[in-house]
């Protein structure tokens, strides 16, 4: 077998992500052969090493997991919390797989999570170049501003810079749908903030073309073939 990054040996063991398993070398809690490794350039055959995680040998995954969790309100978007807070390991006790979280949603917020051991797509699927489209429905209180659609369309500064919708469609009186193709810290509710929106609810039910559908609250599903073929072709994992 090629060598392979070290990142991605750990990610397709379904410790991590790749970014989750990068914090993991560079704290020094990762051995190749007994050695500590923190070069996160650091290439090895995963079939000539052995490779640990915290004094633990890891294995390689040969079967891939794919769920969508509807993430209840009042999770961490973590699979452990030391200070024994609700997350979303809390709902995949069942499954055998260490899996992971495809990007986060915060504490307050509900709706679809995905949930893998497979660290390209993660990568792929949280990396900013590929631009995966991500809706959301909100609940507010009170009066919308006056020509608010062309306000997200065009554009709000934050102190982190501009942030811009992608669609907009108000659905009642109390409720709109927003569609983001951006993954900063509270992005939704930042935006909401600076053109004087109350959130009372934000519920995220698109992530690229995955559909949270009728998936009831705090539990989940496996994608069929077809959303994980559409997932894939999207994040160019065909090829």
């Amino acid at each position: 077998m090629a060598q392979l990054r070290l990142n991605k040996i750990i990610a397709d063991a379904g410790v991590t992500s790749r970014r989750g398993a990068d914090e993991l070398i560079i704290s020094g809690r990762v051995m190749v052969d007994g050695r500590v490794v923190r070069e996160l350039g650091a290439k090895f055959d995963p079939e000539k090493v052995q490779v640990e995680v915290d004094s633990e040998t890891i294995t390689q995954q040969m079967t891939k997991t794919y769920l969508a969790l509807h993430k209840p309100r009042g999770v961490l978007s973590t699979m452990f919390d030391p200070e024994g807070r609700p997350s979303l390991a809390d709902f995949i006790d069942l499954r055998r797989e260490r899996l992971f979280h495809v990007g986060r949603l915060d504490k307050d917020s509900e709706g679809l999570i995905l949930l893998t051991n497979d660290g390209d797509l993660t990568f792929r699927a949280t990396h900013p170049s590929y631009g995966l489209e991500k809706t959301y429905i909100i609940e507010f209180e009170g009066k919308l501003p006056t020509g608010i659609e062309k306000t997200l369309r065009n554009g709000v500064e934050l102190d982190d810079g501009m942030a811009r919708v992608l669609d907009y469609k108000q659905l009642s009186p109390t409720w709109l749908e927003v569609t983001i193709h951006e993954g900063r810290y509270h992005i939704i509710r930042r935006l909401m903030e600076a053109i004087g929106v109350e959130v009372l609810r934000l519920i995220r039910t698109k992530f690229g073309p995955i559909s949270l559908g009728e998936t009831p609250e705090g539990r989940w599903r496996d994608l069929n073939d077809g959303e994980l073929i559409t997932l894939q072709n999207a994040l160019d994992l065909n090829k």
